[in-house]
């Protein structure tokens, strides 16, 4: 038995909704006596999956001690819930073949013709899009896209850009940019996405941009999580954005 990263689950704030259970690959999670319990430390593996899926944020990782993550039982306990391992999906890299709208490019954000005119009185301000690249769907970047490597890479939940009135200039700005929604998307697929994609690239810094609501936190956990799996030493900055675009 030794120190690993494992699910908490906070009894007072669960309600027993049931949501984290289906997002739990393992099946380590069950509803029992109206609360969302850990069946056995041996079926959670501690990547956080499920925590996106908590409308009352009563799920975290923390690290304690605790028999290792097995495998073979946790494939015994789906075969006795009638279900099964996913399998891994495909990765598609689009480098001009396949969909048109997935070819990676690379933009001069200096060169953007796009802009937003601000007027105060008579003065107007001239506002360019401060997007460098295409695709920005996580689902859709190659990993190895040229844009990422060197880059300050930006990964916002994708909600941010409607809520946070200075999104382009203050948090796009010189950033490559991952988008994404931890509630309606693949988490584990998103952590090992985001893994390869700073395994594999120069990335100079990390700022993960999310909104103030328990589902995003997933995204949060995904960046953190990758970049342990990447063992890079890259400090994450860590922005929350209020539901009416007050920075929090």
């Amino acid at each position: 038995m030794a120190v690993r990263k494992i699910i908490e689950i906070n009894e007072e704030k669960c309600d027993g909704c049931g949501l984290c259970v289906p997002n739990c690959a393992e099946g380590a999670i069950q509803i029992i006596d109206g609360k969302a319990k850990l069946v056995s430390d041996i079926y959670c593996d501690g990547l956080g999956a499920c925590l996106g899926h908590c409308p009352q944020d009563a799920l975290k990782i923390i690290e304690r001690e605790a028999p290792d993550f097995d495998e073979e039982a946790v494939e015994e306990l789906l075969k006795q819930q009638g279900k099964s391992l996913p399998q891994p999906q495909p990765h598609h890299h689009h480098h001009g073949g396949g969909c048109p709208g997935s070819r990676a490019m690379k933009f001069d954000e200096e060169n953007a013709d796009a802009e937003a005119v601000v007027s105060s009185g008579d003065i107007e301000i001239k506002i360019k899009s401060q997007l460098k690249q295409w695709p920005v769907q996580l689902k859709l970047v190659p990993v190895n896209a040229p844009y990422f490597e060197n880059a300050d890479l930006l990964v916002t939940a994708d909600c941010v850009p409607f809520a946070y009135p200075n999104y382009h200039l203050d948090l796009l700005k010189g950033k490559a940019v991952v988008v994404g929604c931890p509630k309606l998307d693949d988490i584990e697929f998103y952590t090992e996405k985001l893994t390869q994609i700073i395994a594999l690239n120069h990335i100079k810094s990390i700022t993960v941009a999310y909104m103030e609501v328990p589902c995003c936190q997933g995204i949060v956990r995904a960046v953190d999580v990758a970049v342990a799996q990447a063992n890079k030493n890259i400090k994450v900055n860590k922005v929350q954005i209020g539901l009416q675009g007050k920075k929090l």
